[in-house]
């Protein structure tokens, strides 16, 4: 039921009583009160679906709420109630923003229609909503990097004007977020932002979505349609991937952004909207341009605020405070335990080069928040971000004594040493140590350095004592078929390296 919280604001006693306890059974959450100024203190700390409003109470008239909850952005249904009502009373009611108006006595099933009146209603509104906002994930542009903030500080100096908007940026980097940040600041924040995905939609019926169609205009048009454009009349339409779309389009998309008119797919009527057109891709636009791929005066017409979305690696202060963000989003989402990152966790985040930009690092959070399973700290090994080849291993310290490139001759001391001449002949390409055995060797160092204190040994290795404890056993097992136990593995693999006992 769409309609969870409701507010009484009766002054007679039994009646307020009576209609709580009834909403109640409804399983409603009712919070009864008997002035205006109750009214208002529980507005202001909650959000309500529905207000039982009584018209005259001890403090004033019930219609100067209803007044002023018309001014507030997400408004509740207001059911005025009244024991004097008129004709002339209803509709002044009506006309002012109520819902429905009751006459004193009602009985219940007044109540139940009413309720199920307004479920019905805010059903249909969300439903338009969501498809108005399509995709929107909630999230807004966060961070406080000085890269993010300029462009905020940009967001805000156009979104107030009717400007053409071009934002390009790599993928994931949050296009669409600004957009979205766009519109919500602009005057069109109450009228639809409608979205187009020109890369995802055939050529061949890119024109049709853009445009509308009427009905006969090809195969398969049974009904007349209108296009994106008619849907965003009054607010603003994104065009997202702009670069995808075809020559042959981009010619009739220029004349809609000179004239904001445009007609229907099979029609011959001269449709005029009234939107605001926001633009982005992932392509430089001016190489394409330079290519004869997108149309010069298109690329100006669209080009009026440019806006560069930075990629996450140019604002590596955001990266922590997007992964706190998204753990947390997604333990609520997934129900899972964990509630922080481990301090080595964070520094492999840092590290990491993301050319997946903040999209990839949402996925990999997510991932590491399900992989946790019931730990309350996410852990490097929860990421799967070690294979990835720009991130310089731990383990692999040590190896930096077998010389894999020639030294240059300026830089051998006088006195050469002959220790390291012997080494790159003895460690041939072939033989060179694999990643298992180089871990196992990392993880023996690490306990004879704690003194074989495995919690923290695992704290030092950056993994948790349980998976400390799974790679022992792993070890064990190998020596039980045969293989040797962790002390004479130990042993064998310094040998291997050629390096003395840590």
């Amino acid at each position: 039921m769409s309609i969870e919280k409701v507010i009484v604001v009766e002054d007679d006693k039994p009646l307020q009583a009576n209609l709580k306890a009834h909403l109640q059974q409804r399983r409603c959450e009712v919070l009864a009160v008997s002035n205006l100024a109750g009214a208002r203190e529980g507005i202001a700390k909650d959000t309500f679906d529905l207000i039982f409003l009584d018209v005259r109470l001890p403090d004033g008239e019930g219609t100067d709420l209803l007044k002023e909850l018309q001014q507030r952005p997400q408004r509740p249904l207001v059911v005025i109630m009244t024991g004097v009502g008129s004709i002339t009373s209803a509709v002044d009611c009506m006309r002012n923003g109520a819902f429905d108006y009751l006459t004193k006595p009602f009985s219940y099933d007044q109540i139940d229609v009413v309720l199920k009146k307004a479920d019905e209603f805010s059903r249909i509104v969300r439903v338009n909503q969501f498809l108005s906002k399509e995709t929107d994930t909630g999230w807004e542009l966060l961070g406080s990097s000085p890269a993010i903030e300029q462009v905020r500080l940009l967001v805000r100096q156009v979104a107030r004007t009717q400007a053409t908007v071009l934002i390009q940026g790599e993928s994931g980097t949050g296009k669409e977020l600004v957009a979205r940040a766009l519109h919500k600041e602009s005057p069109r924040a109450s009228a639809p932002l409608i979205k187009v995905n020109c890369a995802a939609i055939p050529d061949n019926l890119i024109e049709s979505e853009f445009f509308g169609h009427e009905k006969g205009a090809f195969t398969g048009a049974l009904n007349k349609r209108e296009g994106r454009f008619e849907l965003a009349h009054g607010g603003t339409i994104l065009l997202d991937e702009i670069s995808e779309i075809s020559p042959s389009l981009q010619s009739k998309l220029l004349r809609v952004l000179q004239e904001r008119e445009f007609e229907r797919v099979g029609g011959s009527r001269t449709i005029k909207v009234d939107v605001r057109v926001i633009a982005t891709t992932n392509r430089r636009l001016e190489q394409a341009v330079q290519r004869k791929e997108f149309r010069e005066d298109l690329y100006f017409r669209i080009n009026v605020v440019p806006i560069h979305v930075p990629p996450l690696r140019e604002r590596r202060e955001d990266i922590l405070f997007l992964a706190e963000h998204f753990l947390h989003w997604f333990v609520r989402k997934h129900g899972c335990s964990a509630q922080s990152l481990s301090a080595s966790c964070a520094g492999v985040l840092t590290g990491h080069p993301w050319p997946g930009n903040v999209r990839e690092l949402q996925n990999v959070i997510e991932r590491a928040v399900i992989l946790a399973g019931d730990s309350r700290v996410v852990e490097p090994a929860h990421l799967c971000l070690t294979a990835l080849p720009l991130q310089p291993a731990p383990a692999l310290e040590p190896v930096p004594t077998v010389a894999l490139s020639p030294v240059p001759a300026g830089v051998i001391p006088a006195p050469p040493s002959p220790a390291p001449a012997p080494v790159a002949p003895a460690q041939p390409l072939a033989a060179f140590p694999p990643l298992h055995e180089l871990e196992k060797r990392h993880i023996f160092a690490a306990l004879e350095r704690c003194k074989n204190n495995r919690t923290q040994a695992a704290r030092v290795l950056g993994i948790s004592v349980r998976t400390l404890r799974n790679k022992l056993n792993e070890y064990s097992g190998n020596a039980a078929n045969g293989g040797p136990d962790c002390e004479e593995a130990e042993a064998q693999h310094q040998a291997q390296l050629g390096l003395s006992p840590a």
